[in-house]
C-alpha cells in the first residue's frame, strides 16, 4: 500500500513532504501531545537510536497536532535531533487513520491514537504499529527495519 503523501510545517522551518524522502526509509510516528510522559519517552527513545536509523538510510519524523511553537519547546527541552511535524488541521492524522475515539478515566474524546508507520524508499508502507505501547517501541521499529534492510 502506498503511503499517503502530505506536506506539513516542520521544526526545520521548512515544509516537509513525504516525497522529499523518496530514496530513504521513513519512520512516521504519530503521538498525542508534546512533553507528556508517554510521548516524551517515545520521542527520547527514537532520539537515542537516531544514529542507528540513519545508518540504515532511514529518517524519523514525529507528528502531532501541536503547534510548531510547542514542538520547538519540546525539541529544545529534550535536545531532539530530528524534525517534528505540526498537523494542527488534523488532515494528515485523519488520512493515516490515527485520529479517533479514545477513552481516558471513563471519559470519551477524539484524539491521536499512538501509531507508527515504516515506509520504504519508494513511498510504500512496509509496516504499521497500532495502539503503540511506548516501552521499547523505538527499538522494535529499529529491529524490524534491520530485518528488512538485510533481505
Amino acid at each position: 500500500m502506498k503511503a499517503y503523501n502530505f506536506t506539513l510545517p516542520s521544526t526545520s522551518k521548512k515544509n516537509y513532504s513525504l516525497t522529499d524522502s523518496i530514496g530513504k526509509y521513513v519512520v512516521l510516528y504519530f503521538y498525542p501531545k508534546d512533553d507528556t510522559p508517554g510521548c516524551t519517552i517515545e520521542t527520547n527513545d527514537f532520539n537515542k537510536l537516531l544514529s542507528k536509523f540513519k545508518k540504515l538510510d532511514c529518517e524519523v519524523y514525529g507528528i502531532s497536532k501541536d503547534s510548531l511553537k510547542s514542538h520547538d519547546k519540546f525539541r529544545e527541552k529534550y535536545k531532539i535531533k530530528f524534525d517534528l511535524l505540526a498537523d494542527e488541521d488534523i488532515k494528515v492524522l485523519k488520512k493515516y487513520k490515527v485520529w479517533g475515539k479514545k477513552k481516558f478515566m471513563g471519559r470519551e474524546f477524539m484524539g491521536i491514537i499512538r501509531t507508527t508507520y515504516l515506509i520504504d524508499k519508494k513511498g510504500k508502507t512496509l509496516k504499521v504499529w497500532d495502539n503503540v505501547k511506548v516501552k521499547d517501541h523505538a527499538k522494535e521499529v529499529l529491529e524490524t527495519l534491520k530485518s528488512i534492510v538485510k533481505k
